[in-house]
Order: C-alpha cells, then sequence, then structure tokens
C-alpha cells in the first residue's frame, strides 16, 4: 500500500497505511506539512493509537507554525491524553488525540484543488495589479510604479503573457497570487478569496465534519459577537451623550485626531454594567458567546454582567481584519484607588494575548513597504506614533515577546526596532526576549528615548520629521547597546566578567555566522579583550544549546529558538539565491526559462532506444551521472520536477514554475525568469521562408545546447576548485603525517589535473 502525499496547499487531507513504518510516515508528514502549513491559522492533526515517539516526534515538527492557534484547554488535553506537556514557550496549532476506529488523518478547512485551478486560470495579472498601481503600455508589457519600494523611475514590469509581474528595482513580484500575498501582507488562502471574490468565483470546500462545523460555527459566532461590541462601542462613544463628554474628551485631552480615533475604532463603554448585555440578548446574541469572548461574565445571581463598564475601548484588530479581543482603560479621574487601570480580554478560542499586537492590522501595510518594525508598549504610543507620520509600529502591551509575536512580524520584515522611555523599566522591557528576536533571524536595533518621555508624550511634542531624524540619529544596534549599558563605568572584575558572558550569550544565539563573527570581533576591540577568549565562550554556549544542557534563561525559551528554527524548513526566495553560487543560480535560470527545450535529438540508450533530451534532463542527467546535486534543496527540487516534466506533451517550464502550487517556486521562478522579458522583441510579421526559420531554429537550439554545457562545467569548476581549496587546509592539518600528507597530495595533484582540463574547455589558462 503506498502513502498518499499531497504536494500542494490546496490539498485537503493527509494519509497513511497504518503497516508504514514511522520514519517514513514522519517524513512524509513533514514534506506535506511544510506546504500546508502556509495555509490557514488551524489544522486539526488527529493520530489513531498513537506511540510516544510518534506524537513526540509530530508535535517536533508542527511547534513552530507561525499560526499557532490553541487554547489552554486544548494544551492540557495533549498533556492528559498522550503524557506530553507541550515545552515552555511554545504554543501548537495542531490537536493531537488518540482516537479509535480511525485512520490516521489531518484535516484542513481549505479550498478545493478545482477551485484553486479555475481562481488561477480567471485572474488576469495585469488587471489585478492595475487595482493598485498605475500600468502604461510598453511593447508588449506593461510598466509602472513599483508599489513595494518608493521610486521616480518605473522599474516594475507586468507580462500579461507569462502572466507575471517583477521590479528590477527590488526584485519583488510574482503571478496574480503571490503579488496579492506580497501588496496586501495576506496568506496564500487569503489571496485565494480575495481573488475569488474579485472574479465573482464561488468557493468550495470540502465537507468539514459535525465536530468541525461546531468548532468552525463556534469561533464565527465569536468573531460576529466581538464585531458587533467593537461597533456598539464605536457607536456610544460618537452618538451617545456620555461618549462625546467623557470618551471623547478623554482622547481629544490625549491627542487623538478624530480621523486617527476612526482609524482605530476606538470606543467608548457606559458605566451601566447590566446596559451591553440587555442589549445583546436584545439583538439575538447568544449569551453564551458574550461569556465566551469574555466581554461579559455572569456574577452570582446568574446576570450578565459587562466586563469594561466604565471605560474607553481599544479594540484588538488580528492580522486577518478580525476583531479578536479588547483593551478598556478606566479614566484618569477614576484611576486612584483603582487597582485594575487596564482589562483585557481573557483567553479565548480567539483570543490569546501574547499571540496577538496590537495595531498589526493597521500597520501591516507600511511594515512591508518600511521593511522595518518599531515595537512600543502600549496602545496610546501605537496611536501616538500612528498620528504623528510612523505608520509601521506595534504594541505587545506589556507582555515579553513571544515566537508567535515574532514569527507574526517576520512575515512582514527582518528588521525591528526596539523603542522605550530610557528610565529602569523601558531598560528592562528592552532586553526582555532580545535574545529570542536575535536568534529568530531579526536584526534588532534599540531607540532609548530622553529620560521622562515615553513614545506618546514624545509624539505629541514633535513633528513627524523631528522625530523620524531622533531614530535615525539615536538607534542603536541591539549588541552595541547591550555592551554600552552593561558595561559603562563598570570597574568591579566579577560584575564585567558576568555582563560580557551575557553579551556573548546573546551574540552566540545569532544564525548568521558572519554577523556572529563580526559581532565577535567589534566586541573583542571595544572591551579591550582577545578575540579567541570571546569566540571559545561563545562556542561553550553553542554546544550547551545543542545538547540541551543550556542555562536556565534558556530554559524558559529564549534558548531553543535556534534549533527550533533550524527545523522550521521553510526556506525564503531571497536567502535562497544568496545561498546558491552564481553559476547555480544561471543553470536554475536555463531550467525556468527553457527547461522543455529539446537540445539534443536521438540519444541511444543503453538498451539502444533512441530518446530526445531536454535543457532539464540533460542538466539532470549530467549532474546525475557524477553524483553532483545542487547547493539548494528547492534547487534540486525545481530540476528534478522539469526533468520527469519534460516528457509530457504541452509542458512549458517557465508557465509551470512561475504559476507553481508552492509560493516559494513561484517567487523565485520569477525572479529567474523577470530578465528576460525587461526588453522585448519585436516579431517580423513578413513574409515567412520556412527554410531560414529551421536554420534559425537549429542554430538557436545549438547555441542553447553550448550554453548548457558551459554552465555545467562552470559548475564543475567551482566544484573542483572547493575541494582544492579543503584539500589545502587538511595538508597543512596533517603536516606532521607523513603518509596522509602524500595521499592528500596525491588527491590535489589529480584535482589540478581536473581543474586544467576544465579550464581548457572553458578557454582559459591557469598557472599552478
Amino acid at each position: 500500500m503506498t502513502a498518499y502525499l499531497p504536494v500542494s496547499p490546496d490539498v485537503t487531507r493527509f494519509s497513511y497505511p497504518d503497516n508504514l513504518p514511522m520514519l517514513m510516515q514522519l517524513h512524509c508528514f513533514s514534506t506535506w506539512f511544510t506546504v500546508i502549513g502556509k495555509g490557514e491559522s488551524k489544522i486539526k492533526v488527529i493520530v489513531r493509537r498513537p506511540s510516544a515517539a510518534l506524537l513526540t516526534a509530530v508535535i517536533h515538527i508542527v511547534r513552530r507554525s507561525p499560526y499557532a492557534l490553541l487554547t489552554a484547554a486544548e494544551q492540557r488535553t495533549i498533556h492528559h491524553n498522550n503524557g506530553i506537556k507541550p515545552s515552555s514557550g511554545y504554543h501548537f496549532f495542531a490537536i493531537i488525540t488518540p482516537e479509535t476506529n480511525r485512520k490516521s488523518t489531518i484535516f484542513a478547512n481549505m479550498i478545493d484543488h478545482q477551485t484553486v485551478e479555475k481562481i488561477r486560470d480567471t485572474a488576469n495579472i495585469v488587471d489585478v495589479v492595475s487595482e493598485f498601481v498605475t500600468l502604461k503600455k510598453s511593447g508588449s508589457n506593461y510598466k509602472g510604479l513599483c508599489p513595494f519600494h518608493n521610486e521616480k523611475t518605473p522599474s516594475f514590469y507586468v507580462s500579461p503573457a507569462r502572466g507575471m509581474c517583477h521590479c528590477f528595482g527590488c526584485g519583488k513580484g510574482g503571478n496574480a497570487i503571490s503579488f496579492i500575498m506580497e501588496h496586501e501582507q495576506m496568506t496564500y488562502v487569503e489571496a485565494l478569496r480575495w481573488l475569488a471574490n474579485k472574479y465573482h468565483i464561488e468557493i468550495h470546500e470540502r465537507e468539514l465534519t459535525d465536530r468541525e462545523k461546531e468548532e468552525q460555527s463556534q469561533r464565527e459566532s465569536m468573531f460576529i459577537i466581538n464585531k458587533w461590541a467593537s461597533d456598539y462601542f464605536e457607536n456610544l462613544l460618537h452618538n451617545h451623550a456620555d461618549g462625546q463628554a467623557v470618551g471623547m474628551q478623554y482622547f481629544r485631552m490625549r491627542g487623538f485626531r478624530d480621523d486617527v480615533i476612526k482609524k482605530f475604532n476606538l470606543g467608548f463603554d457606559l458605566t451601566d454594567r447590566y446596559a451591553l448585555g440587555r442589549e445583546a440578548v436584545a439583538k439575538g446574541y447568544k449569551e453564551a458567546y458574550l461569556t465566551a469572548t469574555g466581554i461579559c461574565y455572569k456574577n452570582d445571581r446568574d446576570e450578565l454582567i459587562d466586563r469594561y463598564a466604565g471605560r474607553v475601548i481599544f479594540p484588538w484588530t488580528g492580522v486577518s481584519g478580525k476583531i479578536v479581543g479588547f483593551t478598556a482603560r478606566v479614566l484618569d479621574s477614576r484611576t486612584k484607588g483603582v487597582n485594575q487601570k487596564y482589562v483585557n480580554s481573557p483567553d479565548s478560542d480567539i483570543f490569546h494575548k501574547d499571540h496577538e499586537l496590537y495595531g498589526i492590522w493597521q500597520a501591516k501595510k507600511a511594515i512591508a513597504r518600511d521593511d522595518r518594525v518599531f515595537m512600543v508598549e502600549g496602545q496610546a504610543d501605537v496611536i501616538a506614533m500612528y498620528q504623528c507620520g510612523i505608520e509601521n509600529v506595534v504594541a505587545n502591551s506589556g507582555t515579553a515577546l513571544s515566537l508567535h509575536q515574532i514569527h507574526m512580524l517576520h512575515r512582514f520584515t527582518s528588521n525591528i526596532t526596539l523603542l522605550y522611555d530610557s528610565d529602569a523599566a523601558g531598560i528592562h522591557a528592552a532586553l526582555r526576549g532580545t535574545d529570542m528576536l536575535l536568534s529568530e533571524g531579526m536584526n534588532l536595533k534599540v531607540l532609548m528615548l530622553p529620560e521622562g518621555k515615553d513614545p506618546d508624550e514624545f509624539a505629541r511634542t514633535h513633528t513627524a520629521d523631528e522625530f523620524k531624524e531622533y531614530i535615525e540619529k539615536n538607534q542603536a544596534d541591539f549588541i552595541q547597546f547591550k555592551t554600552d549599558l552593561l558595561l559603562k563605568d563598570e570597574t568591579d572584575p566579577k560584575k564585567r566578567a558576568d555582563a560580557i558572558n551575557s553579551i556573548v550569550e546573546s551574540i552566540s544565539v545569532i544564525q548568521n555566522q558572519i554577523l556572529r563573527d563580526t559581532y565577535i570581533h567589534d566586541c573583542a576591540q571595544r572591551m579591550k579583550l582577545s578575540e579567541a577568549t570571546l569566540i571559545n565562550q561563545m562556542n561553550v554556549f553553542i554546544r550547551e544549546r545543542r545538547s540541551g544542557t543550556s542555562t536556565q534563561s534558556r530554559q524558559d525559551g529564549t534558548a531553543t529558538a535556534e534549533d527550533a528554527s533550524n527545523e522550521a524548513g521553510t526556506t525564503q526566495t531571497a536567502g535562497l539565491q544568496q545561498q546558491a553560487t552564481k553559476v547555480e543560480s544561471l543553470l536554475m535560470q536555463m531550467v525556468v526559462r527553457y527547461g522543455e527545450r529539446i537540445i539534443i535529438r536521438g540519444a541511444e540508450d543503453e538498451s539502444g532506444q533512441l530518446h530526445d533530451i531536454s535543457v532539464a534532463q540533460f542538466i539532470s542527467y549530467n549532474l546525475a551521472a557524477d553524483n553532483l546535486t545542487l547547493g539548494s534543496e528547492l534547487f534540486n527540487r525545481m530540476l528534478d520536477e522539469a526533468a520527469e516534466k519534460s516528457s509530457d506533451p504541452g509542458f512549458n517550464a517557465e508557465s509551470w514554475f512561475l504559476h507553481h502550487n508552492d509560493i516559494d517556486i513561484s517567487r523565485l521562478s520569477t525572479s529567474l525568469a523577470a530578465e528576460e522579458y525587461h526588453v522585448t522583441p519585436q516579431r517580423d510579421n513578413g513574409p515567412k521562408n520556412e527554410e531560414a526559420d529551421r536554420q534559425r531554429e537549429a542554430n538557436e537550439t545549438e547555441a542553447l545546447r553550448i550554453q548548457v554545457e558551459h554552465l555545467l562545467t562552470d559548475f564543475r569548476m567551482d566544484y573542483v576548485e572547493k575541494h582544492l581549496k579543503d584539500l589545502q587546509a587538511q595538508m597543512a592539518q596533517a603536516a606532521s603525517d607523513m603518509e596522509k600528507l602524500k595521499a592528500l597530495m596525491s588527491e590535489y595533484r589529480d584535482l589540478q589535473n581536473m581543474r586544467n582540463q576544465l579550464a581548457r574547455k572553458l578557454g582559459s589558462n591557469i598557472i599552478v
């Protein structure tokens, strides 16, 4: 029995036979999950008769999803049913429970395959992009100002023939789906729904189970009642006498403009603790959902009590645009003697405070556009900075940063600036969660405001230009900030040693080795210590973390981020291109552009059969003959796909990859194919000469074959050069071992001869 392995995000079910070996189960699951996990916000995992080892491994795969959504009750379910406690600092979005009489199945509420294909076929790239960009005809293509970065000269091109767009300034682009994902900061499924709505395509989804329907209905009902409550609070603020006299007066006293108050849907709640409940029930909303969301609670007399009565309201809008919760603040005149200045929505199926960031819905486009996010503490700070003209700002509202929040931000940018006041509390806040940010690959800066000023006050007393100028002049690299903070005027040797250890530990969690080495070098010079000493200490921290014997701080969640990030398996397009050598990128460019083109006809195999060989097949067979592979797993996957599909009638590599189900492949292919359509050659519409056409085609085929062979030779040259350098290092280390040295020297000479042969083929001369 063969395992069924979906390979596209629109497939809704994954299953495998019970007798499949566990390692193969996990391999299939991990491959499927890497793709499907980019889709909906929640996937339900059900495992029949799970072993502890299997459950542990599955949890290990899913725990790092940026779409985590699991209630405390569901966490207890995992612990109770499986005897496995979720690791501290992680939030699983899979519900894993042993259910009898059921095949091992993973369900996800996703769009069916036929609908996805219909959306792809219907979506017109020019039509879609024109919604956001003014396009002008340029030959057979269109061009306009790029929506992803500021520019004065158009470098954003749209090719209707290929169904793709690309900016030659910043490199962003893709097909209609990836364009909407990037521009509107949507997930894959959200982008599909956006396009379906634009073209009036009915969405078809698979039939949910009764239990799934119930869960979905409950969640949707909670979102609906939150939206109603938000509108209720907002209406009171603008149209009720108390809202105008008390709530609006408070916001204006804080300096909030009316347009910004509207933008953030701010509201006001009456002092009558029964009014909201009565109004909701009268409108037909169920008490169960009022209490489930935490808007109301019941007293001993079973009466509905308004949790937020007499306060101004700050709704939390999630990254998808739905109201997920509220923060209510008591007014300044009533703060004396009040224990709770702020009241937040309690944890529920739709709201987890450490999963959300205040202001993310309003800020996400600006974050993506400016490629930076500012992190502040409170809601008022967000609104004040937004009003000042700095829109790419969010708040964690006093909670320690969680991995989920970091992953949410990483969807939009890898650059973050922590912005706090310079008192002890602000400094403490700046240091919280920073190692986790560094370990997750975020480029971290810190900005301390003048003493006694918080972002809200500073924004109200400065213009946008003054604030931006202050940021540019005063934001500091986090390692520099921490070094200055901990070592400034510190003379006690023990305290200096502790501070240096803390700084080196922060450097050790950084994933980028070059950046890590740069920090170590700078710190050694600044601290007047041996660089080797700092490197040795850093390696100790790294080894401890990998072996699981880390210090208490890392046990609390800051350390395992490095290990888990290596497990994630999601590779970004830009990173792929940076990792690949130039010749590898050129080879993949040939595969994307000409993969299906036949360059050798009538090649004879071992059995005497004749075959036509395409570009993709030629590259694949050529590399396989010498046991060589490309440096990127995604490149290898694309090459294998192209080689396999080249035999299919009508296969076009460029179209296949530009509109690939895997959005990472689609984006990468756009970048690889883009250069060709910048200037479009004009076609000759004159009389046809068949013989001349045949000759021209033959010449083009021959030129293409020569180019591919040349690139393959270049690839081998790179491979040999790398191994020569490795051998040189090995010979230096084996200077005292004559036997080993002789063997290495012999291998070195053989590789030199091979290099010289390759050089002659390439037309180069190498002196050895």
